[in-house]
């Protein structure tokens, strides 16, 4: 049955045939902290040969065991690796109180002091695996011993959570979801608990306060979405998760993943440049991904076994720019020197009166109007979206813009084929009945059929929106790499919600956690000489 779900998991991962099936494993190994506390770790290696092979450290929050190991640490220990899997500090049989995130620099330090000293070990070490795994990486990675030979982190980023709890766009599905998630984790048939709990997490979203979701969707409080809730990412609450001014001073050979929809990209892209600025070697990789792919984890294990091994060998990897990016409308990879790359240059596409959009400052005109309601807020549709049983990526957005609370802003149709590759934001003149409002914009590529398809979004929040003076909205949206086709469309939407992804905003100016009152407000967006209200695309012509 092993071995079967060893050539199942080649398969699902797109593998090279390992160097042997036969492994053994070494469980429960105790390494101990500075404060006393013990974590368990589980060796694997090959049976014949498996002492002084390089070191996959794997540092990990959900159990080592099933398809944790199947699909995570098999595969490299058939290929050349011996890996130690590691439950972090509170979970799965490790000492300690688990307090999401917050141990990982000091507990990663000493784990790495006394796995070098192990006989077995060897002279190289390799960090891997995303999302919290990737954290785990960045949270250390300027301090690690000599025999660290490279790390690997996807989907993931230095300032893990961060991004979730900006005060403009707070992310309630991703932080409740995941509260949930970790807090029921070891119990008995947690997975059956999970998927039972879904429909319960789904109605917990429009509870109010907000501060009861979790009770409502479990019967339980979640410490996490708790802290979330109480605490801003500028609050010093998060100060001990917040790793980016550390990335510079990594020396290590770093190759990271992403997915143009995965949550994390911004700081992911952050941590890629700051290495390349500071002469690091690096590599990224992007593709059309969200945070939940099967192609994150094909990616990743690609790199451990190219990028990781060699430097473990005291070798260089295949030789390849240093980023490389799916380019999403073309479908195919595209190897880059930097980020942002050479050549595409920002420019200006106005909102204009009657849906239109163009490079043309638009003329004299009234704004459009639309009511927002929270009570029926303007739903997430694709697009950058981190929970079990919902759809991500790219979707057919026809009924969202069908909707009276979302407006549109069309391109005639391109004579010529368009690259948008880089940092994409847009600057929208707004005006609301009521002081606390938010503005989502996205952008979309619309086809010959007339289909619109989601490219990238954002969203950020006011607190003035009814000043007579209108407020501009900055929304920094996704970065992307998009090519629109000769004969297809460029569109904007606008509207001020995409829930759950975001929290809906109640307009009362309420904390998020204890507001109460809904109150539905009505909305302008402007384009005229004064209010050129536009979309900023790094873009140049296709040829």
């Amino acid at each position: 049955m092993t071995k079967l779900s060893s050539h199942l998991v080649q398969r699902m991962l797109r593998l090279p045939p390992p160097l042997t099936r036969d492994l053994t494993v070494e469980r429960d190994l105790h390494v101990p902290m500075r404060d006393g506390a013990e974590l368990l770790a589980d060796r694997w290696a090959p049976k014949a040969g498996g002492h002084g092979l390089p070191t996959t450290l794997v540092r990990i929050p959900y159990g080592r065991s099933g398809m944790i190991a199947a699909q995570l640490v098999r595969p490299l220990a058939e290929r050349g690796f011996q890996v130690l899997v590691q439950s972090t500090r509170g979970t799965f049989g490790s000492g300690g109180g688990f307090d999401p995130l917050r141990c990982e620099r000091e507990d990663g330090l000493d784990t790495l002091d006394w796995l070098v000293e192990q006989p077995w070990c060897g002279e190289a070490v390799v960090l891997y695996g995303g999302s919290y795994l990737g954290f785990a990486q960045w949270a250390v990675a300027d301090a690690v011993p000599r025999q660290v030979k490279a790390m690997i982190p996807s989907v993931s980023e230095s300032a893990f959570t961060l991004e979730f709890l900006r005060t403009e766009s707070f992310s309630l599905e991703a932080t409740l979801g995941w509260g949930l998630q970790v807090a029921d984790q070891e119990r008995p048939f947690a997975l059956l608990h999970q998927l039972r709990r879904l429909r319960k997490e789904r109605r917990a979203w429009y509870t109010l306060p907000l501060d009861q979701a979790d009770t409502a969707a479990t019967g339980r409080r979640s410490d996490y979405f708790r802290h979330v809730l109480s605490h801003d990412a500028d609050s010093p609450f998060w100060q001990v998760l917040d790793h980016s001014r550390r990335v510079a001073d990594i020396t290590v050979p770093v190759s990271t993943v992403g997915g143009w929809f995965d949550i994390f990209l911004p700081g992911q892209i952050r941590d890629f440049r700051t290495l390349q600025e500071a002469g690091r070697t690096a590599r990224l990789t992007v593709g059309p991904w969200a945070h939940i792919s099967m192609g994150v984890g094909q990616a990743a294990a690609a790199e451990a076994l190219d990028f990781g091994l060699a430097y473990a060998h005291g070798q260089k990897p295949a030789d390849r720019a240093p980023v490389r990016l799916f380019v999403m409308g073309e479908e195919k990879w595209r190897d880059f020197p930097s980020w942002p790359p050479p050549g595409y240059e920002p420019r200006r596409f106005h909102l204009q009166p009657a849906g239109g959009l163009s490079t043309e400052p638009p003329p004299e005109s009234s704004p459009d109007g639309y009511r927002y309601d929270p009570a029926d807020p303007t739903p997430a549709v694709g697009g950058v979206r981190m929970a079990v049983g919902v759809k991500s990526g790219r979707t057919d957005n026809t009924a969202l813009e069908a909707r009276p609370d979302v407006v549109t802003y069309t391109t005639p149709v391109l004579d010529t084929d368009i690259e948008v590759i880089g940092e994409v934001s847009a600057e929208i003149y707004f005006r609301s009945s009521l002081p606390y409002a938010d503005v989502f914009v996205r952008l979309c590529d619309v086809d010959e059929q007339g289909r619109s398809t989601n490219v990238c979004d954002g969203l950020t929040g006011l607190t003035d929106a009814d000043t007579d003076a209108t407020s501009k909205a900055d929304v920094r949206l996704w970065p992307t790499a998009y090519r629109f086709p000769r004969r297809h469309r460029i569109r904007v939407q606008i509207s001020s919600g995409a829930f759950p992804r975001y929290n809906r905003n109640p307009g009362t100016g309420e904390p998020r956690a204890t507001a109460t009152t809904l109150r539905t407000a009505d909305q302008q967006v402007f384009h005229d000489p004064a209010h050129p209200s536009a979309i900023t695309l790094p873009l140049r012509e296709a040829h």
